[in-house]
């Protein structure tokens, strides 16, 4: 059936004016489970933050948690990850290694595109062929990087030989990287998308607004909804301000102070997914000041922890010792934990000739606390005598502007294992690597560790490799984030999970009352 013509795109204005609701009249309820049998029918409006008119839909550039959303919404990798960041197969039913971890092979499940054409093996090497291109810069390109492409081939229609350029231990997490999605062979255009997940393609205009419906053929069960429409909006007043005007059913990324509001009634649903955001800043170490170890450790010395997360949080999550991964498997937990000390913040910034160091800290409204942690942190840098000044970037822009630009960023991530997160953002050739760290030294442990089938050699990698961060690296991180999302009271289904992960966005398994 054709999609229902709703309102596109939503703005603060546009939310606000079409409702006086406030947050202190707002009811709410615990969690989105429960009720009636699941029904089947309607559309689901969901509000994320989004990247502008420049969004695209090709599943291969992913980068913001709405890219991911509607990626997930129209396509599938092989696996994801789990809550337990432990690797769920999806397309993949089965994956085995060669005697010498160089090889591995994987079998399809039977599954069709949105077209009713298989997913074949073909289509998989294509799409990582894609994803490898060394003139694009596709987010999972340095997950994948470990696979042999030219020599990986398929065994007939559902199985595919891997070919490695050396031993790698951990190869299902290539399997579940984020972004390695699976589209027909021979794609090149995205302008009308075609996969193989839950919903397929109606309509997308960048910046505002995204709609598919139901895939009936889809292999793990057609969705109980008859549409899901993603509309984007930066800021989260509008997203929770549309939630409780009634113009969308879910709104995405609540911060704890939104949320603490609104217990205990109930006309909203909260799911909150404990420690799951990592929350910090992100030093530039290719320029002053921060090109200077003794600037950066007096940044670590100098932040307060446990105030950011009782302020920015409302306590709602749990301290960070500037390491990635707080709970994950091989999470570096013996390191001592940092603790504010200003006597040593400013003897480090006196022993580096940067006593008054004016700094700029780049943020932007395109997250729950992004500003309130700026503001904190700002006062903080203050008190150990940096003239600190805050930068309100262009939400729209804010990702590619302090990827490369600025020196000092409010910065933020998803659940991923540690080994992506690695790969991704620490690596000299990492494509998000924001904080500019390049070692090679440290390239050559991680390429160590991926070889390692013994499971203690291969921890003893990822400490030392975490040890060297702690002392050296670009990463202030402060904090993990519950991780919120609000409903209306007639949805049902939404999980508790970390955002990247598996059951996070799992619209197909969403119903409405």
């Amino acid at each position: 059936m054709p999609p229902t013509p709703r309102p596109v795109g939503l703005s603060r204005r546009g939310f606000l004016g079409a409702t006086a609701v406030t947050l202190a009249a707002t009811a709410c309820a615990p969690s989105t489970g429960g009720g009636s049998a699941p029904s089947t029918g309607g559309r689901l409006r969901a509000a994320f933050a989004g990247g502008g008119a420049q969004e695209v839909l090709d599943p291969h550039q992913v980068s913001l948690f709405v890219d991911a959303a509607r990626a997930k919404a129209l396509y599938d990798k092989l696996a994801d990850q789990g809550s337990d960041m432990a690797v769920v197969p999806r397309l993949a039913e089965s994956w085995e290694p060669g005697p010498d971890l160089t090889t591995w092979r994987v079998r399809l499940r039977e599954a069709t595109f949105h077209d009713g054409s298989p997913v074949r093996a073909a289509d998989v090497l294509y799409s990582y062929a894609r994803i490898l291109d060394p003139e694009q810069g596709h987010r999972a390109k340095s997950d994948l990087a470990p696979i042999d492409i030219e020599a990986s081939h398929a065994v007939d229609e559902r199985t595919i030989e891997f070919v490695l350029h050396h031993p790698f231990a951990e190869f299902s997490n290539i399997l579940a990287a984020f972004g390695a999605y699976i589209v027909p062979e021979g794609a090149t255009q995205f302008d009308t998308p075609v996969g193989s997940g839950p919903f397929s393609f109606v309509s997308f205009e960048p910046g505002r607004n995204f709609v598919v419906r139901r895939f009936d053929d889809y292999w793990e069960g057609a969705p109980r909804l008859d549409e899901l429409e993603i509309v984007v909006s930066n800021e989260e007043s509008a997203r929770i301000n549309a939630l409780l005007g009634g113009q969308v059913d879910y709104a995405h990324d609540i911060s704890a102070t939104t949320a603490r509001a609104q217990q205990g009634e109930d006309s909203v649903n909260l799911v909150s997914s404990p420690n799951s955001n990592m929350m910090g800043f992100a030093m530039k170490l290719d320029r002053p000041p921060f090109d200077d170890l003794r600037v950066r450790q007096a940044m670590f010395a100098l932040c307060d922890r446990r105030e950011l997360v009782d302020t920015v949080l409302s306590g709602e999550g749990s301290v960070g010792n500037d390491l990635f991964g707080k709970g994950f498997k091989y999470y570096a937990a013996d390191i001592a934990q940092r603790e504010r000390d200003l006597d040593t913040a400013r003897r480090l910034l006196r022993e580096a000739g940067a006593e008054n160091l004016p700094v700029t800290l780049e943020t932007a409204d395109v997250a729950a606390g992004f500003p309130e942690a700026a503001s904190v942190f700002a006062d903080q840098m203050r008190a150990a005598g940096i003239d600190a000044t805050v930068n309100q970037r262009n939400p729209d822009t804010y990702w590619a502007d302090t990827l490369d630009g600025g020196h000092l960023s409010v910065n933020r991530s998803g659940a991923m294992p540690i080994g992506s997160h690695i790969s991704q953002r620490l690596l000299s050739d990492s494509p998000t690597n924001v904080t500019k760290w390049q070692r090679e030294e440290f390239d050559a442990l991680y390429t160590k560790l991926q070889s390692t089938a013994d499971e203690t050699e291969r921890a003893g990698y990822y400490e030392r490799m975490q040890r060297q961060l702690h002392e050296e690296g670009g990463y202030l991180i402060w904090g993990f984030a519950n991780w919120i999302v609000a409903t209306g009271a007639q949805v049902r289904g939404v999980e508790q999970a970390p955002a990247n992960t598996l059951d996070w966005a799992r619209f197909d398994k969403v119903w409405l009352e």
